[in-house]
């Protein structure tokens, strides 16, 4: 009997390191560089309805697990968002008091990724289980109801539209917290009335596939900023502490030429002509002031962008 549950377990370690995502050190190649994000309401294909909402359960969730990473500047999903709209708007329309906790315009901050996708099946509370083991991040448990949640992900880039990249992932869970659950770098979700529901947990457990996932494209996707201005040979960039941005960190500057598709207007490439490098001497919460370390500083305009060398 020793010999037979000493086999099971061996095939159970070789088939959890199997299928345990390869991350890597991706976001390491990044420099630490943040993105700001967004994720909008997914939509609900699967036609699953409850005592929830399953897309605002996604949302929130994964507002709540890309902010815990520190990889993202994460913005409020798009009904927050365009509720400061309105409160924005209400508060230029003359008819509420002006003071200095009014909301004004032009502030908002932008988007640069957008995550979109789909619920595409769900699967809630059928029959199954089996004994318990915890290997590394995967759990295989015990339980008698199983649910799962498929979901296909997508990232945008919000000046263009593209798809960025797409990922389809898989969450599961047992009741009771077993099942075939993926804990990822330990990151959570926080309270709500799905919290303790079998379907949450799946959609908790997917969202941290989809987070590792996300993490792992940020070095595929151009990080850039500006010049914002000028002043006694030191430049002004627009990206400070909130983006990772540190002293000692170089960026190239210059100017950007897009290349577009002369029938459709599509971007097909944009290409940095360098004038100079800099570095980074101060850095404050949302900008950055820079010195010259080649090139001149007079080559340098306000409204030239800024990448990694």
């Amino acid at each position: 009997m020793k010999y037979l549950v000493s086999t099971i377990l061996s095939v159970l370690i070789v088939m959890v390191l199997l299928i345990i995502p390869q991350t890597g050190e991706a976001a390491t190649e990044t420099g630490g560089l943040r993105y700001t994000v967004t994720v909008t309401k997914f939509e609900n294909r699967a036609g699953w309805s409850g005592q929830w909402d399953i897309g605002d359960a996604w949302g929130l969730i994964m507002t709540d697990i890309l902010n815990q990473t520190g990889k993202f500047i994460v913005l409020g999903e798009s009904d927050m968002r365009s509720a400061a709209l309105d409160e924005q708007d209400l508060a230029s329309s003359g008819r509420i008091p002006q003071g200095l906790t009014t909301a004004v315009t032009g502030q908002l901050t932008p988007a640069q990724i957008l995550i979109k996708g789909a619920i595409t099946h769900v699967q809630h509370n059928t029959a199954g289980g089996f004994g318990g083991i915890s290997i590394g991040r995967i759990s295989l448990g015990g339980g008698n109801s199983k649910s799962e949640v498929n979901v296909t992900m997508y990232m945008v880039d919000s000046t263009t539209g593209q798809v960025l990249a797409s990922k389809s992932v898989i969450g599961k869970s047992n009741s009771g917290g077993g099942g075939i659950h993926y804990s990822g770098h330990g990151w959570s979700a926080g309270g709500g009335g799905f919290k303790n529901d079998n379907l949450g947990k799946a959609i908790e457990s997917a969202v941290q596939q989809g987070t590792e996932w996300m993490i792992g494209q940020l070095p595929k996707i151009p990080w850039s900023g500006t010049v914002i201005m000028m002043r006694d040979d030191k430049v002004y960039i627009n990206r400070g502490l909130r983006e990772g941005v540190n002293i000692g960190q170089q960026f190239i500057v210059g100017h950007s030429e897009i290349i577009r598709d002369p029938g459709t207007g599509e971007v097909l490439e944009k290409i940095l002509s360098e004038a100079a490098r800099i570095q980074v001497s101060t850095a404050k919460e949302k900008l950055s002031i820079c010195d010259v370390i080649s090139g001149q500083s007079d080559s340098i305009d306000k409204g030239m962008e800024i990448q990694l060398p």
